[in-house]
């Protein structure tokens, strides 16, 4: 009996069916070895030494696979391909007893890649294994070394991550960005004209020498005055441009693109993303899901051929394949792009089949579309650009059509079509009206889920496996949080951790630091740097400034302010102090006297009477007052709620305004910007 060891169950089940009765096939449940939870298990002094321990819910497991591998008469580990599983097969060889272990990856899973990786087994690759324990060992140090400063400086339960704290950074300086911005007034103007009974728009680009850009015309004024000077003026076609234009596919999806687009069309959380896209591969649907790589096999290239001009015509087939160069910085392994494993396996058929259920095959709808596209024709538009005089005045306008949709049969892409009237030089045409229209410049977005996956990944900061459990952590740590439009923003405690982080420890969070050490761990993978000295080289000068802060900062005391407030208990003053779950209010004789008041109504609170309290038959429902307030669900979901809960239990998705709706005087709330519907769906104002 042979005997292969992967490290997820549903993993096994699939490399059972391909596998005939000589082959045993068991779970590793993940890691079977780790750091120990209660010290830092790292020996500083003799080359950082890990003290790895078998975890209690891990030991059944190690019993089971030792019992196996004792019968048989060669074991094999088949754990996923990248670093990570690379060191999981070396815990699993270390722990077994493995003299010669023989390792097999594959990037799919179906029977082909499997016996194809049987006939051609490996050593274990001791320089990524090594680049993942210097990783884990990185983690833990920070991890280990500075959550205790911020326990003493800040508050207790409170805890510092090397990648977590960049992230952290991204999304506080972005918010401050936005608070520090004024917005500017500006003005546009448009002219609607006509041609052969056809009407179309222009806008205003100059006037006289002066090129119109987008803060030229800064009040009402400067527009109305140009206008007045506008309206009896000849309209003349001064130029008409007509031209083709090719738009090219997008590469095939790897795991920062697919965890970005899931985030945009699915509404896909990262962490989402990565537990569907898992089972996927576990169950041979997709290739390999965490990967910085957008190559193709030949074979997926050869299927793909075959099913674009057999389903969709030879016009649709480019002529070659089409060959995509990768832009992450430090791509950690040849791996291939995230693709179906069959690229005749359309969703339709799948579908008809219902071998997926709906989120996985959301999903693998996304992934074969984008990879499917990828190999198609180009999407071919006819534009048109025509620039009209008045005066001294230009107006341009411009119109585009699709010619040809190529890779947007497969992969569809939000573009406007609008169609000019047929416009020659020298051609007249007629001013209906011209109209102003008033902006205002706008601050940096907040980051969402793709927009922070995308800045991380530009920044070289964390790699494919990284991204989904560092958004999670920061979340789950209640540093950042979600808005209405589920787009991040800084807690107040987040905001105090990065504000410390910066100060003193400046190196931890700097982002250009951060990304020159996962270039040290490519290298380190790569066989190019040994992980040791590389430690050394970060853990010296960060441990001699951790021990410089203790001795500087630590003699103060911890963040508080004041506030006018006194105590209910002793009458002496109320301060604010920060604690894991934000701010507070605490007796400032702390700890004489123990009094605590929690600052969460204030902060939540909408002032807005709950409707159901204030409608029930019940009087002591009623006399409650419950309040709308704002919460947040497991997940950090922003929605609305009664502050009687359980008691009450009435909740929006949306934030209610407090105004009633005139027709069925259900809550009025906001749907998005300046748009405001009822909340009761069956009511003519929800639509």
């Amino acid at each position: 009996m042979k005997f292969i060891v992967v490290e997820s169950p549903t993993k096994a089940l699939t490399l059972k069916k391909f596998l005939g009765k000589e082959y045993e096939v068991q779970s590793s449940l993940g890691h079977i070895r780790d750091l120990p939870k209660g010290n830092i298990g790292i020996d500083v002094e003799h080359d950082f030494t890990p003290s790895y321990v078998i975890p209690t819910k891990a030991r059944k497991t190690v019993t089971s696979l030792k019992k196996l591998a004792k019968k048989a008469e060669e074991t094999i580990l088949a754990t996923d391909e990248d670093r990570e599983g690379e060191a999981i097969a070396w815990h699993i060889a270390e722990v077994l007893g493995l003299k010669d272990p023989k390792r097999i990856v594959f990037h799919e899973i179906t029977k082909e890649a499997i016996v194809d990786a049987l006939k051609h087994p490996r050593a274990i690759d001791m320089n990524r294994v090594n680049a993942q324990q210097a990783r884990r060992i990185l983690d833990r140090l920070v991890g280990y070394k500075l959550s205790p400063f911020l326990w003493k400086k800040i508050a207790r339960g409170l805890s510092a991550g090397r990648v977590q704290s960049v992230a952290v950074r991204l999304v506080a300086d972005r918010e401050r960005e936005i608070q520090a911005f004024k917005p500017q007034e500006y003005w546009s103007i448009e002219a609607v004209l006509e041609k052969g009974k056809k009407e179309f728009q222009a806008i205003l680009i100059k006037n006289g020498d002066e090129v119109i850009s987008k803060l030229t015309i800064k009040t009402q004024k400067e527009a109305d005055d140009l206008m007045k000077d506008l309206q009896e003026a000849e309209y003349l076609v001064e130029k008409v441009e007509k031209r083709e234009t090719r738009h090219n596919p997008l590469p095939p999806f790897m795991t920062s693109t697919l965890q970005q687009e899931a985030s945009k069309k699915l509404r896909f959380t990262a962490r989402t993303t990565m537990s569907v896209a898992q089972h996927l591969y576990e169950t041979g649907f997709i290739t390999y899901h965490r990967t910085d790589s957008v190559n193709l096999s030949e074979f997926s290239l050869q299927a793909a051929h075959t099913y674009i001009t057999n389903t969709y015509g030879e016009n649709y087939w480019p002529g070659s394949p089409r060959i995509f160069k990768g832009r992450s910085k430090g791509a950690q392994e040849a791996h291939e792009a995230i693709r179906p494993t069959y690229p005749a396996e359309s969703p339709e058929s799948l579908k008809v089949q219902k071998k997926l259920d709906p989120r996985s095959f959301k999903l693998y709808d996304l992934v074969w579309r984008r990879f499917m596209a990828s190999q198609m024709s180009q999407a071919i538009l006819d534009l048109t650009k025509a620039e009209i005089s008045a005066k001294d005045a230009v107006f341009a306008s411009t119109g585009q059509t699709l010619k040809f949709d190529g890779f947007l049969k497969v992969y569809p892409m939000k573009f406007e079509e609008k169609e000019l009237p047929e416009l020659q030089k020298d051609d007249v045409a007629s001013l209906i009206t011209l109209n102003p229209f008033q902006h205002f410049t706008q601050p940096p977005a907040r980051f969402t889920e793709a927009s922070l996956v995308k800045a991380l990944e530009e920044h070289g900061i964390g790699r494919p496996s990284t991204y989904a459990p560092t958004l999670s952590t920061i979340q789950d740590r209640g540093y950042i949080e979600k808005d209405e439009q589920r787009r991040f923003k800084p807690t107040d405690l987040g905001f105090t951790v990065n504000d410390v982080l910066v100060q003193h420890f400046p190196q931890i969070v700097d982002i250009a630091f951060t990304a020159d050490m996962e270039e040290k761990l490519d290298k380190i993978a790569q066989g190019e740097k040994e992980w040791v000295p590389t430690m050394r080289e970060f853990y010296v000068p960060f441990e001699e400034n951790l021990a410089k802060k203790y001795e500087e900062v630590l003699k103060k005391d911890i963040i508080t302010e004041t506030t006018d407030k006194t105590c209910p208990t002793c009458s002496s003053p109320l301060i604010v102090r920060m604690g894991r779950f934000g701010k507070f209010y605490a007796c400032s004789t702390f700890p004489k006297c123990r009094y605590t008041e929690n600052m969460q109504k204030e902060k939540t609170g909408l002032g807005i009477p709950c409707p159901v309290c204030l409608a029930s038959p019940d009087p002591a429902q009623r006399d409650k007052k419950g309040e709308i307030v704002r919460k947040l669900t497991k997940t950090r979901r922003t929605f609305y709620g009664c502050n009687t809960y359980p008691a009450c239990t009435f909740a929006l998705w949306q934030k209610p305004t407090g105004e009633p709706c005139k027709v069925c005087e259900s809550l009025l709330v906001e749907t998005g910007k300046d748009v405001v519907k009822c909340s009761n769906k069956e009511c003519e104002n929800s639509k």
